[in-house]
């Protein structure tokens, strides 16, 4: 790796042997390039220059909509506490399509200073040399370190003990409820707070509850082909019952009891009388905005929509600990810093600066339903008082992330794969069938070569 010589200043740590970069060969086929990527030339060069100003900073992330409009706020907050930063922000279909041009972008040595990545795709792409590691010294001179943030995230943003992101939220799976017709179920305490559910037997009871006040829905859930959806609601729950799925090695380690008792429970609230298990994602929105259904089980990224929805009788909590711990299913929006051929210095502390001064800044950020990652602004008086994001701000302690593996993540084959066994539990031969399902598809994820070893270019 060229480094340039035009103004002095810290530079990536270079004292470790440098990580093999992915050929573009390699890339080709693990998929982290497609057809289509190969066509995006135009867009990765096409990032006209900064306006002037000591310090020009590209910028992506796949975040658009109300995300988007939130980012380009923080932006701009970013510029008036650090006007010397001429922040360049490019915003890209969110999916495989980012993360293919992502990789491509470092492979071809034309990518943005710092980017943002979903912490779950950290294990395909540090590995392979695409991602620069992060200066600690540098971000703790701007306010950020390691005792900010909770000790299972900050070590997840990790490979091989090398930090390679900083996380600056998580986004779990949780559980919105309806206040009055939680009241009318007789689930509400004298506070008006939803009564602990602190055990399966006591959730499938509350449903059943909330399914009599409706007479329709107790708690709605969509899975019916959504690609992430089931496993999200899934990984969880087996994180709940103390497992973690390892798929590090040739084998996975999928335990079948702990599997089953998680399907058995979900094919239990979702019996058809009750709840249905046959609900698209939008069926299931739609039911519990209309007053159908009493729970409504997803990601908190639903938030906004919701609030505007119902208003002040829209509650919301951590995922209940069903099983035998708590953990919620959760994936984080992190900084990550492209592998570049050749890095400024300058933009190189920049890029710090920016991530410490966002993270800073992350209360905002908080208004679309996310979690900041930076614990000094979730322990502040101000994120206190957001209702009802406050009510689940536990789900950020206890993260269930994809097991570390090429091909899981956000948006990956993975999910789509691992999101067909609800609908076999649900919808086809039930539980048993479900966990079958789950293993043969996880030993066929295993048995494909993974295109990074030995990608180097």
């Amino acid at each position: 790796m060229s480094r340039s010589t035009r103004h002095s200043g810290p530079l990536p740590p270079s004292d470790r042997a440098p990580v093999p970069r992915m050929s573009r060969r390699a890339a080709l086929r693990t998929g982290l390039f497609g057809a289509g990527a190969l066509a995006a030339g135009g867009l990765l060069s096409g990032c006209g220059p900064a306006d002037a100003a000591e310090v020009p900073l590209q910028f992506w992330s796949p975040l658009t909509g109300g995300d988007g409009a939130l980012m380009h706020r923080m932006i701009a907050d970013v510029h008036k506490a650090a006007p010397e930063l001429a922040v360049d922000s490019t915003a890209l279909a969110w999916g495989r399509p980012y993360y293919t041009k992502l990789a491509m972008s470092s492979v071809g040595g034309r990518s943005p200073d710092v980017a943002v990545m979903h912490l779950s795709r950290l294990g395909g792409y540090a590995p392979a040399g695409l991602l620069h590691p992060f200066d600690l010294d540098l971000l703790a001179e701007y306010g950020a370190g390691e005792d900010d943030f909770i000790p299972r995230l900050w070590k997840s943003a990790q490979h091989e003990g090398t930090q390679f992101a900083i996380p600056f939220d998580t986004h779990p799976f949780v559980m919105f409820y309806n206040i009055p017709l939680a009241e009318e179920a007789g689930l509400l305490d004298g506070d008006g707070r939803l009564k602990p559910l602190d055990s399966a037997e006591a959730f499938v009871a509350a449903s059943h509850r909330m399914s009599e006040v409706t007479g329709d829905t107790g708690t709605a859930y969509g899975h019916v082909n959504d690609p992430a959806q089931a496993w999200r609601f899934f990984g969880g729950l087996y994180g709940q019952t103390g497992r973690r799925l390892d798929l590090s090695g040739d084998r996975h380690d999928l335990d079948h009891d702990a599997a089953l008792r998680v399907f058995e429970f979900v094919a239990e609230v979702f019996d058809g009388e009750h709840s249905p298990g046959t609900l698209n994602y939008a069926a299931a929105l739609g039911t519990f905005t209309d007053g159908r259904a009493g729970f409504f089980i997803s990601g908190e990224w639903e938030l906004p929509g919701l609030v505007e929805a119902l208003g002040e009788d829209l509650g919301a909590l951590a995922m209940p600990t069903f099983f035998d711990e708590p953990a919620s299913y959760a994936d984080s929006h992190s900084f990550v810093l492209p592998a570049r051929d050749t890095t400024d210095p300058e933009r190189f502390r920049a890029a710090h600066q920016f991530a410490a001064l966002i993270l800073k800044n992350s209360l905002t950020w908080a208004e679309a339903g996310h979690i900041p990652a930076y614990q000094p602004v979730v322990e502040s008086a101000a994120y206190a008082d957001m209702q009802p994001q406050a009510g689940y701000r536990s789900a950020g302690e206890k993260p269930v992330l994809d097991p570390r593996a090429w091909f899981t993540g956000a948006g990956s084959q993975f999910h789509d794969q691992m999101s067909v066994t609800m609908t076999v539990n649900l919808i086809g031969d039930g539980p048993e069938a479900a966990v079958e399902s789950m293993d043969s598809r996880l030993t066929g994820l295993l048995a494909k070569e993974n295109p990074i070893k030995g990608g180097a270019r």
